[in-house]
């Protein structure tokens, strides 16, 4: 299998990209100190701000230092994942929950012997399988078995999927495309995590240019939920 030019920490681990991957990897491994980070959603407020990017990337991070490392495409109506790493979706998550297959015979391998659980068939039902118990039974099942479970979900800012799933995990990512995504825009999608009680563990700015001095091309950001609702009163204003 060829490695994919967009995960960096694998293609180029020696660029200030991966290093900003591994240093996102290390304020994760210290954003707890009561329990353990095992499942690790990550969404964003609209599409294509770099989710399955960060997801990709983070799993090698994670993967590099000897983690038992397992993606799931939660993303059950547009799931990409499969074709971003170049799988077969013939069989997935969606066959798990609702035909009882046994997940060993859904696992993928990827790279750096990361496992990878993609979507399957695309159910007519995604957010009651989402929201179903099979579904906290499995994630309890496969904390068993891996380190670190990352989770690829669709815009939290446009479905319901992501809000469901962020209450049954360890913690929540946001994704942010810098010059794109718009303030207002940003700031709804964290109400609506928080308005479920997720655990939001920071934001993962993206798309930044990489001639501007002082940051790497993916850069992570610790989220406080008073900074983000200041300086917020054009609502087009774009986050930078």
């Amino acid at each position: 299998m060829t490695n994919m030019p967009a995960i960096i920490s694998l293609s180029n681990p020696k660029s200030p990209e991966a290093e900003a991957y591994r240093t996102l990897r290390t304020n994760l491994q210290f954003s707890t100190v009561d329990h353990a980070l095992q499942t690790i959603l990550v969404t964003s407020p609209n599409a294509a701000e770099g989710k399955t990017t960060t997801v990709c990337n983070l799993a090698v991070s994670f993967a590099q230092i000897g983690k038992k490392v397992l993606i799931i495409d939660g993303d059950l109506r547009r799931p990409r994942l499969h074709t971003y790493l170049g799988l077969s979706n013939t069989v997935g998550i969606s066959n798990v929950l609702t035909q009882n297959l046994p997940v060993q015979e859904a696992m993928k391998e990827s790279m750096l012997d990361i496992q990878v659980l993609t979507c399957g068939p695309i159910p007519p039902n995604p957010a009651e399988l989402l929201n179903s118990n099979r579904l906290k039974e499995l994630l309890n099942q496969l904390k068993q078995y891996f380190d670190i479970i990352l989770i690829d979900t669709p815009p939290v800012g446009v479905v319901t999927d992501a809000a469901i799933l962020s209450t049954l995990v360890d913690g929540t990512l946001m994704v942010i495309a810098s010059h794109q995504t718009e303030s207002d825009q940003a700031v709804r999608a964290m109400k609506l995590l928080q308005t479920v009680g997720a655990k939001v563990l920071g934001t993962v700015l993206t798309k930044v240019p990489a001639d501007r001095k002082g940051y790497y091309g993916y850069q992570y950001y610790e989220y406080h939920t008073e900074a983000s609702q200041k300086g917020h009163k054009s609502k087009k204003r774009r986050v930078r």
